[in-house]
């Protein structure tokens, strides 16, 4: 179980979101970048200890694809005033903004914080987030998919599904479009037969219903998989507004707005037994079309 946390920051205006604890609160950031080619990577690991002096947390982090390998480093803040909300052993996703400079990377500061699981809970959560395990039984529910027909997961009882979460407008390569291009591997290598083809399905899941339509979502998938198929065998799909929330939370998916437009959000990929229940869970974005496939072969 894991509660969760977001705090955005903004140039001019930061709102602090502490949920189940108070309303909004409003605080004024001076933070600014230092000018230069600012490059976005996502972060996710372990706060070791807090410097409320400096701004700047000891972090325990995963390999950050594309910038860094696993290891534990002091990082300051965006917003330093910010410091005294975390606690060591606080599990964090963020964006961690750093210049490209002629030498490398410089002045590294941590921006779009979510705290996905607190080591000291200083309030009373109000999202707790289910990590599925093999053997779960997964719930029905119900989504829109890309022809705008109603769908539910049951439906899919008799075949192994394979499903992740994703939205259209994700900007980090790492995240939504490499699921996607892992997705349309997948796709391809059990189409080389047709028997195992038939007893599987792939289902992408986007968590921004405000702006991901069904149509929307069509020209998306088309792009990645084409005409091949016709959704038959991969569809996307997004659940109601009033679905988003169980379903995120049943599936562990942390979700956060930022101020830019963007969504804040971490991985999860489930494939799901022809019983309807977790035959594996995925998340993060290390996971292979090859060991995904060879796990669908033996769970279809």
């Amino acid at each position: 179980m894991r509660s969760l946390l977001c705090i955005a920051a903004s140039l001019i205006l930061l709102p602090i979101f502490v949920s189940g604890c108070k309303k909004p609160a409003e605080v004024t950031s001076t933070a600014v970048q230092p000018a230069g080619d600012v490059k976005t990577f996502t972060i996710r690991g372990k706060v070791v200890s807090v410097d409320t002096s400096k701004g700047s947390v000891m972090l325990d982090h995963e390999a950050i694809p594309g910038f860094m390998d696993a290891m534990t480093m002091s990082y300051p803040l965006k917003d330093k005033s910010l410091a005294g909300e975390f606690h060591p052993g606080d599990r964090i996703l963020a964006t961690l903004l750093v210049r490209k400079t002629s030498d490398g990377w410089e002045d590294p500061q941590l921006d779009k914080i979510v705290v996905t699981a607190q080591g000291k809970p200083d309030y009373k959560p109000a999202v707790d987030y289910h990590v599925p395990e093999e053997g779960d039984s997964v719930p029905d529910f119900k989504l829109t998919n890309q022809n705008g027909k109603t769908i539910h997961l049951d439906q899919y009882k008799g075949k192994a599904l394979l499903l992740t979460f994703i939205y259209t407008r994700c900007p980090m390569q790492d995240y939504c479009p490499k699921m996607n291009h892992n997705f349309a591997e997948v796709d391809k290598s059990l189409a080389a037969d047709p028997a195992l083809y038939a007893r599987t399905h792939l289902l992408s899941i986007s968590f921004d219903p405000k702006n991901d339509t069904p149509a929307v979502l069509k020209r998306y998938g088309q792009a990645y998989q084409g005409d091949r198929t016709g959704f038959l065998h991969w569809e996307f799909a997004v659940p109601p507004q009033k679905e988003l929330k169980p379903l995120t939370e049943w599936f562990d998916v942390g979700i956060s707005d930022s101020p830019d437009g963007s969504i804040t959000h971490s991985l999860s990929t489930v494939l799901i037994g022809k019983d309807g229940k977790v035959a594996a869970y995925y998340p993060s974005n290390e996971w292979t079309p090859a060991e995904v496939v060879q796990k669908i072969k033996s769970v279809a």
